[in-house]
């Protein structure tokens, strides 16, 4: 069965620009805390909503705004910079009070179409690559509404594009679950390292004999200086399978390279640290694709990668960060931070520990890996009619 393709604009949805009057917020009117939450660009990625870092406006600056305020199983596209990212706003939002900004677009459903059916579309291979190629800017690609309404979705009939989203859902709740699982970890292992390396509880606040104050310089090896730059027909062949990692926004214009094996990435310039000043980590294994604007770490002297990653996630670092337009992390700067270092020997029982948290760790964005690859294999194959919905039980 092959199903009707649609523009956008035939659809029985509405697409709701946000407030662009003189009531937008400034940027002295976002607040840690509030009565409304005020989306940014972070706070929609490609994996859908991330609320681990927000601003607030206050209720009077929401009742001044018209356009732009969300109702639950509304949809939320990026349209500016990072284009194409889409949020459902479901009822496991904890938000009651949510407002678009003025980058983003509100697309609500109603009779004959889906929200978790359009959501799926949306994100699809198939829409994305119809992003890609009517975007317009160059420093900061657009998707205007207009050209929004032009794009097309394949659309089945109602019951079918719910049985869709079932199955596509199934799957996003299982890598939802890899992820809540992995984040467990990685507190429980950050946890232990800052009970027995920043608390020092387990020596009664005291630095034991042997360990001393020294600086990250001797911990760590920056593999930043030996990036190798592949051929325009290598990166071609080789860009399709390995992940990417840096700024997105910027793959024009940087160089990128291929690296192997496990690293540290940690952030060089750009947005180098979080709202509380800790740095913006990844932690990477395999074959990976990586850009200028991060620092590719190592570790040395009992360190590993592991134990890097625990000793960043709960260093402040935000007294080295230069930069007022361009915030920038340096290598000297990177290498001049204080760290405690303990001897060889306790490193290594240490990490012992640990690394059964991080294997799990691993194993299990493998299998998200594996899912996500089933999912996008699958979604258009389900969505053109090529595979009958009915026959497939998750």
């Amino acid at each position: 069965m092959i199903f009707d393709v649609q523009e956008m604009n035939e659809l029985n949805i509405e697409v709701i620009d946000g407030d662009r009057g003189k009531n937008y917020p400034h940027q002295d009117e976002l607040y840690e805390k509030g009565d409304c939450v005020f989306l940014s660009a972070n706070n929609v990625t490609s994996s859908g909503f991330k609320f681990d870092s927000l601003v607030f406006i206050t209720a009077a600056k929401d009742q001044a705004l018209r356009n732009g305020k969300l109702q639950r199983g509304d949809i939320v596209i990026t349209t500016r910079g990072t284009v194409g990212n889409v949020g459902l706003y479901n009822d496991s939002i904890p938000y009651d009070d949510v407002r678009i900004n003025s980058g983003m677009l509100i697309i609500r459903c109603h009779q004959g179409i889906y929200n978790e059916y359009l959501y799926d579309a949306l994100r699809s291979y198939y829409f994305q690559q119809q992003i890609k190629q009517i975007q317009t800017g160059t420093a900061q690609p657009q998707l205007p509404k207009s050209h929004f309404l032009k794009m097309k979705i394949m659309v089945p009939p109602i019951d079918i594009q719910k049985r869709i989203a079932s199955v596509i859902g199934n799957i996003d709740r299982k890598i939802g679950c890899n992820d809540e699982i992995n984040k467990n970890l990685l507190e429980q292992a950050q946890a232990l390292y800052k009970d027995r390396y920043i608390d020092l509880s387990p020596f009664y606040g005291k630095i034991p004999n042997g360990w001393h104050i020294g600086t990250v310089s001797e911990i760590i090896e920056l593999h930043d200086s030996k990036r190798i730059p592949l051929s325009s027909r290598e990166r071609e062949k080789l860009d399709k399978i390995y992940p990417y990692y840096g700024a997105t926004s910027v793959m024009d214009y940087v160089d990128r390279y291929l690296f192997d094996g496990i690293y540290l990435l940690l952030g060089e310039d750009g947005t180098v640290i979080d709202d509380k000043g800790f740095p913006i980590l990844q932690y990477v294994e395999g074959k990976f694709w990586v850009n200028n604007h991060a620092h590719i770490i190592t570790g040395k002297c009992g360190f590993t990668v592991e134990l890097l990653y625990l000793l960043f996630s709960l260093t402040n670092v935000k007294f080295i960060v230069t930069g007022a337009v361009q915030p920038k992390i340096s290598q000297a700067n990177l290498n001049k931070v204080p760290v405690l270092i303990p001897d060889i020997i306790e490193l290594k029982s240490f990490d012992s520990v640990i690394q059964p948290f991080f294997a799990q760790i691993r194993n299990l964005r493998a299998e998200n890996n594996r899912l996500a690859t089933l999912r996008d294999t699958l979604l258009p194959r389900l969505m053109s009619g090529e595979i009958d919905v009915s026959g497939i039980d998750l």
